[in-house]
């Protein structure tokens, strides 16, 4: 891996960030992308971004065009440091009205309520679109950790991962998710 020398941070896309007490949860630049790619370091990183689900992300957002949109993925960056601590994102575009969230803060930042606070942002965020009326998650149950990130975020257990749930993920996968109203939408 190369260091970059350079302090600046890349312009970010045109979107606005979502924004809670703690974090921002920002789009993605096409710079962004290109290093984790490449492998190289950026100076505002933790020291431990990216992690292997970032790495997937970036390799997919040029074949998801749609992913780098309003409603699509994001880095998430602790306000305090101005670090990129981890990365969230809408599979998007929703279908039948529910669109899917994935997640992952750095092993230096886990432990501090990063994840559900992001994963709640991001949500309400998603209700933002009118065609959106559920978000829901994907985890292996044995992850207690993910798990626990979605109860905190206020979503309810769909399934018990014995693929034959409501929305089947597979065998050991837990399905997870939230659906709201026009009368409700407001509360995220």
């Amino acid at each position: 891996m190369s260091s970059s020398a350079s302090p600046a941070q890349p312009t970010p896309p045109a979107h606005a960030d979502v924004l809670t007490e703690r974090l921002a949860l920002r789009p993605w630049t096409t710079a962004e992308t290109a290093a984790v790619l490449d492998g190289t370091r950026l100076a505002h990183w933790a020291h431990d971004f990216p992690a292997d689900g970032d790495r997937v992300i970036a390799g997919f957002l040029g074949e998801h065009p749609a992913w780098r949109g309003a409603h699509g993925h994001r880095l998430v960056v602790e306000r305090e440091s101005g670090l990129v601590v981890g990365s969230i994102g809408l599979f998007w575009p929703p279908s039948e009205g529910a669109v899917e969230i994935g997640y992952g803060i750095v092993a230096s930042r886990r432990g501090r309520g990063y994840a559900p606070e992001a994963v709640r942002a991001l949500a309400g965020f998603a209700f933002t679109a009118p065609e959106v009326h559920t978000v829901c998650a994907r985890v292996e149950g044995a992850n207690s950790p993910s798990v626990r990130v979605l109860e905190k975020a206020g979503f309810s257990r769909w399934d018990d991962g014995d693929g034959e749930g409501v929305g089947v993920g597979g065998e050991g996968v837990v399905r997870f998710g939230v659906a709201v109203t026009d009368v409700d939408r407001s509360r995220w």
